[in-house]
């Protein structure tokens, strides 16, 4: 691997240099090979040899840098001070195949100065929701944070009750949050310039090219972070802990807490099951990205040429960033050209889905047996279930809006509308159901459903072999879709 461990030449004040505590008899858990090549890790034999020990905190190579970062931030609105790497290490930052940085964090590597009153560990069942979430973001085309791989222990931890500690080598392109930079304006402002210097110059290097690198810099993370709220509305990711220390600079998705995926349409759906005011359900995504952008930029007002207008004009293209973006791929869905006529009838569909509590996934992919079904005959099969689901006043409004929508799809180059639909609707997404099928199995210690869900993640826009029913049927519209603890 190309190393590049940038972050250690750092002021010290904003890590605490530490080896990983090593878990008792770790295992093979999973491996993501395409990871590990896209690495360069799969071309070193030390690496491959002693993956398992690596993870398990048994072995730190050479060439690693382990440290813990600092942070703090905003959660659930609140100040809540400092917080830091509790129990995650940055084991090395890396260049990939393309040249692009990326982080090596290893999660669950036990007590750092930063644990508070945690126990540094982290357990099977969220180590695999994480492992599996990556994996399926970024397959999905979605910036994320994926993972290396996973291993598993007999060092107990315990939770609501007794579990089986766990490890994961996170993969990212950076691991600063906004929460780094309010750290810094509480307890070492004198850091910003030269920490604000560290993040264009790695992550952002293009703006260095213009009159004003540091706002270049601020609206660059605006328009990603805008980007990635709107990836996450468009395919039915809720993140469910959208603190500011949840949130990365890249604009990619970091920290996979309780997260889910959108099953019976519901936009006021709360994923978190300590979310007791709704503050991060599914509708509200794109206001706290705003929210929590407005907290972070005024901490830069310390750097010359900041100022409170200047910061502004760097937040104002988040709006129009988000609804372009969204705007967009919800007529991708549809297989419709973006304009006036196509934006009525796609929230003309978002409405009969939640009206009905239709299944978002399988109803955006189900369009496709209506558009082409003698080509499409697993979507058709989709159609007739939905259709079935629809009451009397329902199928009139069905009929009536399906009648427009393939008036609309006439007029166009069919291929075109098909190709925009099948690459923007997955047939597979990681439904709660699914992940625990998963997470049952392997705490028995067998890790083939781990498997046959990960490589079904890895084509989620085709119909595969490997699948089977249960990982589409939609839960009966009766059944809220269950909440998710923090707890991991």
């Amino acid at each position: 691997m190309r190393y590049q461990n940038t972050y250690v030449n750092l002021d010290t004040r904003l890590y605490h240099e530490q080896p990983p505590t090593p878990l008792d008899n770790p295992r093979v858990g999973h491996f993501n090979t395409q990871v590990a090549q896209q690495l360069g890790w799969a071309n070193d034999e030390d690496l491959m040899t002693n993956w398992v020990e690596i993870l398990g905190g048994q072995y730190v190579p050479a060439n690693f840098k382990p440290l813990s970062m600092a942070y703090a931030g905003h959660q659930f609105g609140q100040w809540a001070g400092q917080l830091g790497d509790g129990r995650g290490l940055l084991m090395a930052q890396v260049l990939d195949n393309d040249g692009q940085p990326q982080d090596l964090h290893l999660k669950g590597a036990g007590l750092t100065p930063y644990s508070r009153m945690g126990d540094g560990r982290a357990v099977l069942r969220s180590t695999i929701r994480e492992y599996l979430c990556g994996h399926a973001l970024t397959q999905l085309g979605i910036p994320s944070s994926n993972a290396l791989g996973f291993v598993v222990s007999d060092t107990r931890v315990r939770r609501e009750r007794i579990e089986a500690g766990a490890a994961l080598m996170r993969v990212a392109d950076s691991h600063i949050r906004l929460g780094h930079v309010e750290w810094i304006a509480s307890f070492a402002p004198d850091v910003l310039g030269e920490f604000t210097d560290y993040m264009i110059d790695t992550y952002y290097p293009e703006c260095r090219d213009s009159e004003a690198p540091v706002l270049a810099f601020l609206t660059a993370v605006v328009e990603r972070t805008a980007r990635m709220i709107a990836d996450w509305q468009l395919i039915g990711f809720a993140h469910g802990v959208m603190n500011t220390d949840n949130l990365s600079i890249t604009g990619s998705t970091l920290d996979f807490g309780p997260f889910g995926f959108m099953e019976r349409f519901n936009p006021a759906w709360i994923n978190n099951h300590s979310d007791h005011t709704g503050r991060y359900a599914y509708q509200n995504q794109p206001a706290i990205g705003h929210w929590n952008l407005n907290v972070w930029l005024p901490h830069f007002m310390r750097l010359e040429g900041v100022t409170r207008e200047t910061l502004a004009d760097c937040l104002a293209p988040y709006e129009a960033t988000f609804m372009q973006h969204y705007q967009q791929g919800l007529c991708r869905k549809l297989g419709l050209p973006h304009q006036r006529e196509s934006l009525s009838l796609a929230f003309e569909w978002l409405t009969l889905l939640e009206d009905n509590l239709l299944d978002y996934t399988n109803s955006f992919r189900a369009l496709l047996g209506l558009v082409a079904p003698a080509d499409h005959p697993y979507e058709q099969k989709l159609l007739d279930t939905m259709t079935t689901e629809l009451s009397g006043d329902a199928q009139q409004v069905w009929q009536d809006w399906s009648a427009r929508y393939l008036a609309q799809i006439e007029q166009l180059l069919l291929e075109q509308a098909v190709n925009d639909m099948t690459t923007n609707n997955p047939v597979y997404v990681l439904r709660n159901s699914m992940a625990q099928r998963a997470i049952t199995a392997a705490e028995q210690g067998q890790f083939e459903e781990v498997d046959r869900v990960f490589r079904l993640l890895a084509n989620p826009y085709s119909v595969q072999d490997i699948a089977n029913d249960l990982d589409s049927n939609a839960p009966a519209p009766d059944t809220p879709q269950m909440p998710i603890s923090c707890s991991s």
